[in-house]
């Protein structure tokens, strides 16, 4: 260690000599420094390669999630795609079966339905979730404008059914006081509506029908029973008012089972064939009378007669 050694320096004039004395121990120092230094270096290198070792995996974690996470919210958009045409379809199916129009939403719906079709190219080309998770807001809001349309169109959907719903409760309403079924089921027609000769010649205002004592005879229509009393050689006779300009008569029988005022349905029991005033044996007069005069009831027997359906609302 305490050996020493000189380094001289010799100018190429040579005019002067520079000698530096080196000690054993600076030689060792100086190497151990450089040892130290290289190990050092050695050292720090390490560590950034596990520290970019790290990030690397962390940024492959991240990519990876990102995929995943990318993946999913085109799954969302396709969901919602699918939802927002079957919604679209829905409506444009309804309000065309229903004759309305939606509100004037439907630059808005374009605006967005641009607006999806954008998404869709973003996410085959752009890689970044939050920028494609804009634009599925931006679908969102698209589905959310179609919810509203569909929620509008429910409602005027719902107003107009039960529109037509008080319409045809109104015109099943109106064709139940029309006189349309045969009194005394499945009698035949024994005395026409027209001129007879016995036992005089003269107008027969209504029909006859072939029915045995006692048979039950029902109200052609809903009505109110405007009388049920003895009516001259009609005998024991039904009036059913119908409220419509119809009044139905019902002679010759042997009981009323219904009183004045009472309002009846179609079909119901109204009174029992008889044989009563001037008739020569049991069977059902039945007479239609229209704004007080009468008509001819065969047409009435099996149903509404189509010229009468033609002039109903």
């Amino acid at each position: 260690m305490r050996e020493r050694y000189f380094v001289k320096i010799v100018p190429a004039r040579g005019d002067w000599i520079r000698r530096i004395e080196i000690k054993r121990r600076h030689i060792i120092g100086g190497i151990s420094l450089l040892i130290a230094v290289i190990l050092g270096a050695l050292a720090l290198h390490a560590f950034q390669l596990y520290d970019a070792k790290e990030r690397l995996n962390a940024l492959q974690a991240l990519t990876a999630a990102q995929s995943e996470r990318l993946q999913t919210i085109d799954r969302q958009t396709g969901e919602l795609r699918s939802q927002l045409q079957m919604v679209q379809k829905q409506n444009q199916q309804i309000g065309q079966l229903m004759g309305i129009r939606a509100p004037r939403a439907d630059a808005h719906r374009k605006a967005h339905v641009t607006k999806l079709s954008r998404l869709e190219t973003h996410s085959r080309f752009l890689r970044d979730a939050s920028r494609i998770e804009d634009r599925l807001r931006d679908l969102t809001a698209a589905s959310e404008a179609t919810s509203s349309q569909a929620a509008f169109v429910r409602r005027m959907t719902m107003r107009i059914l039960n529109l037509r719903h008080i319409e045809a409760l109104e015109r099943d309403r109106m064709l139940a006081a029309i006189p349309s079924i045969d009194p005394v089921a499945g009698a035949p027609v024994v005395g026409c509506f027209c001129y007879r000769t016995d036992p005089s010649y003269q107008f027969h205002p209504g029909v006859d029908l072939g029915a045995d004592y006692g048979e039950t005879v029902r109200a052609a229509a809903a009505g109110t029973v405007a009388s049920a009393d003895w009516d001259g050689g009609f005998g024991l006779k039904v009036d059913i008012d119908h409220e419509n300009g119809y009044h139905s008569w019902y002679a010759h029988l042997s009981k009323a089972l219904v009183n004045p005022g009472q309002h009846v349905v179609k079909g119901q029991p109204i009174g029992l064939v008889g044989s009563t005033g001037f008739s020569t044996g049991p069977h059902l007069h039945y007479q239609l009378m229209l704004n007080g005069s009468p008509i001819d009831p065969t047409a009435y027997l099996s149903g509404v007669p189509r010229n009468v359906l033609a002039t109903l609302p």
